[in-house]
């Protein structure tokens, strides 16, 4: 589980409820259903108009980003990869068809019987690439989604406080509503500037730079199978690709 994440959302709302209470209000009075209602439903249903259903999908799957730990162990991949190297420079390229059914990273498995088919290097790049910009793409869309929500929602807000207003004028003769109906309209644009700024948008982009670290991953493989597929030296080749680590791997690889 992202600690991080769920931590910010804490941060985030505690910090609003306590200036609340600091500012003598009361928690209740931003606690309105309908509001919630009018800001969340009218801001999933607009979002819901925006995009095909299954990027809606997607970005409801993409949620275990925003929640869950990414688990990429780039050097376990360019281990792997090394090991490759040394079989092919030993045996030949044939020899890895033994290996294909040992790889448990699809990709890999796939420009593995690339190199043993005996496809020229670039278009093993080329076609692994192809798959590689679609799942970007994938994600990419999936944070769309959320900041399309982060969009929409002040403007739902916006429009939840007109409405609002309008009850409120509706009650002019009985001033002991005016207060809590002009209050219960300004909540909906709390709602909706609050969960654009402290949850879609965010969480838009958090997805986006988690799958950014999965095709890194991606990025190692191509790179290395390539080389693999050109007959470099194993040791160059972990050398290469050791430059997709972060400094503090690099130093200990």
């Amino acid at each position: 589980m992202d600690i991080l994440s769920i931590l910010g959302i804490i941060v985030a709302l505690a910090s609003i409820l306590v200036g609340q209470a600091l500012e003598g209000g009361h928690v209740g009075s931003i606690l309105q259903l309908t509001a919630f209602l009018i800001v969340i439903g009218g801001t999933i249903g607009a979002v819901m108009l925006n995009y095909p259903l299954p990027i809606f999908m997607k970005a409801l799957g993409s949620l275990s980003l925003v929640f869950g730990n990414v688990h990429v162990d780039v050097k376990a991949t360019i281990a792997k990869i090394v090991e490759l190297a040394n079989i092919s420079r030993k045996q030949g390229l044939l020899a890895l068809e033994g290996q294909i059914k040992t790889l448990h990273d699809p990709l890999m498995a796939k420009g593995v019987q690339l190199v043993v088919d005996g496809t020229e290097p670039p278009k093993i790049r080329e076609i692994l690439e192809v798959e590689v910009e679609m799942f970007e793409e994938e994600y990419t869309l999936a944070g769309k989604v959320y900041e399309s929500l982060g969009g929409y929602a002040p403007t739902v807000g916006i429009l939840g406080a007109v409405l609002g207003l309008i009850h409120v004028m509706e009650n002019l003769a009985d001033p002991s509503k005016l207060g809590s109906g002009i209050a219960v309209a300004f909540v909906a644009t709390v709602y909706g500037v609050g969960s654009a700024n402290l949850l879609f948008l965010p969480m838009g982009g958090k997805i986006k730079m988690k799958a950014k670290e999965l095709v890194i991953a991606k990025l190692v493989v191509i790179e290395g199978l390539v080389s693999v597929a050109q007959g470099e030296n194993p040791r160059m080749i972990e050398e290469k690709l050791s430059g997709y680590l972060p400094e503090s791997q690099r130093k200990k690889s």
